[in-house]
């Protein structure tokens, strides 16, 4: 139908240059007086048409608002006949199509027959029920819900308006450790005293205590196990509270002239100790 159409509608050149009637269309240039025998209309036009509609409410919805009527006071006659008509069409092409159609279209008649009658009077203070409203509140929730899909059809999709698009990424090849702060260092001190209280002996002695000498100590055993050692490991407990304190202090004073360092895999995980590279620990302190 739209190839015929175009050609209906075809504007007419000036013909001024003759006094022949006006052609009904030109084609390439040529005149065409009469329409062709042999003009093809699809049979399924008409299906095709009626296909646009998505059910009855679609259909209803759309008579409406093509007649600019109010919703809420919705002429049944008029509207009932529109329909009717379009029923009527629908019913000579496509049977199946049409049922659906044809449940609405006895409500419209059921509507209208009931506005016809007289209404029974309502209580007292109570307004009488309108025939119309069921179908009002459905078409006016039908709309909602077709507005509402369209806002969300609009919205870009996945797979139809882009593509998801994925690419490696490389992780750092450089593992950067989290600094020992001045907490991480107390609480595994804290740890270390609460070991020693349980291994605490109530003996009185007089003992000298060198820090130099814990020192070497330190860097002796760090030297002989290699690599990290856990913070925890190089403080016996039987050596008692006086020694560990002692050897705590050896050890900050070797991480101060930089011979060890002190780390940690992650936030709140165990410190390790290691003897640092850049550093050899000299005779003399052991």
């Amino acid at each position: 139908m739209s190839a015929a159409a175009e050609i209906l509608d075809a504007p007419d050149v000036a013909e001024t240059a003759d006094a022949l009637p006006p052609a009904l269309a030109r084609i390439y240039g040529q005149r065409m007086d009469t329409l062709p025998q042999d003009l093809y209309i699809p049979p399924d036009a008409l299906e095709i048409m009626l296909d646009a509609f998505e059910g009855p409410l679609d259909l209803l919805l759309y008579l409406i608002r093509k007649a600019n009527i109010d919703i809420l006071d919705i002429p049944m006659a008029p509207l009932t006949r529109q329909y009717l008509d379009y029923i009527d069409a629908m019913r000579v092409e496509n049977l199946e199509l049409a049922a659906e159609y044809l449940v609405m279209a006895a409500m419209l008649i059921e509507i209208k027959s009931r506005m016809l009658l007289p209404r029974p009077k309502a209580a007292e203070g109570e307004d009488a029920a309108d025939p119309r409203a069921e179908l009002v509140r459905r078409l006016m929730e039908y709309e909602r819900i077709k507005l509402a899909a369209q806002k969300i059809n609009q919205i870009d999709q996945a797979e139809r308006d882009f593509l998801w698009v994925e690419t490696f990424v490389e992780k750092g090849l450089i593992k950067h450790y989290p600094q020992v702060n001045l907490a991480d260092l107390q609480a595994a001190w804290q740890g270390i005293l609460r070991q020693a209280r349980l291994h605490k002996h109530h003996q009185i002695a007089r003992e000298e205590l060198s820090v130099r000498e814990h020192m070497g100590i330190i860097l002796r055993v760090l030297r002989e196990k290699g690599g990290y050692v856990q913070f925890e490991t190089l403080f016996d407990p039987l050596m008692g509270a006086p020694a560990l304190v002692v050897h705590f202090i050896a050890m900050l004073e070797l991480a101060r002239e930089r011979l060890v360092d002190i780390t940690q895999t992650e936030a709140f995980q165990p410190v390790y100790i290691r003897q640092a590279f850049n550093h050899e620990a000299s005779d003399g302190i052991e």
